[in-house]
């Protein structure tokens, strides 16, 4: 398989996935098997799988939409300067959090692993449940492990789905923030609730699926 055909296959497989690809999963798509199904062949090397999705990249460059690398993988995704356009035809709203649930997230993502008990010292109030609850409903925050102290409190964490919800590929790409780390540290947390807001609103859009119509029978 010569580099443009390679390069085709994964642009194709990359607009068609429905989650991002891992290069793992990528690998698959060149590995030679047998009729049972298993692999005979390494096909396709990582190496020449980043070289090709970089070369990818590029030919996008000037393009509405782009591939990105998120923390599971890759995808294909619009623009953001795309947005006002795309709302048009689209425009519903990101949902607007209380500034107890981004005060919460927050702490979370600049602190973790982070207790219930560490966010209440920061924050100076109890948290809400519910707060909690939601979070992990939305798939941004997960119990990572527990404190080895009396009660083994849960230790809370932001997980891939944060990261992709955001278009990051790892923590370090969160916006640069003062240290959240004594109580009353009001102003750092309202640079992170504006810093995570922003990043709600214009939260890029995951290119659409177009399934292969079916056959028709007869």
């Amino acid at each position: 398989m010569n580099t443009d055909e390679a390069k085709r296959v994964l642009e194709t497989a990359l607009l068609c996935a429905r989650e991002p690809m891992t290069i793992q999963g990528m690998k698959k798509l060149f590995a030679d098997v047998d009729a049972g199904g298993r692999q005979v062949a390494a096909g396709v090397g990582a190496d020449t799988i980043k070289l090709l999705l970089e070369e990818l990249r590029h030919d996008w460059r000037d393009r509405g939409i782009e591939i990105v690398s998120l923390a599971s993988g890759w995808r294909f995704q619009s623009r953001p300067e795309m947005k006002p356009y795309l709302d048009r035809i689209a425009p519903e709203k990101p949902p607007k959090y209380s500034r107890a649930t981004l005060e919460t997230l927050a702490i979370i993502a600049y602190r973790q692993p982070v207790t219930r008990g560490d966010i209440e010292e920061i924050r100076g109030v109890a948290v809400n449940s519910q707060t909690i609850k939601m979070l992990e409903d939305r798939g941004w925050i997960d119990v990572v492990g527990h404190r080895e102290v009396p009660g083994r409190p849960a230790l809370l964490g932001t997980t891939k789905q944060f990261l992709d919800d955001l278009g990051l590929a790892s923590l370090a790409q969160l916006p640069p923030l003062q240290q959240v780390a004594e109580p009353g540290a009001g102003r750092s947390l309202e640079a992170l609730e504006a810093a995570l807001q922003q990043f709600d609103d214009t939260s890029p859009v995951e290119v659409p699926i177009h399934d292969p119509a079916p056959a028709s029978g007869g």
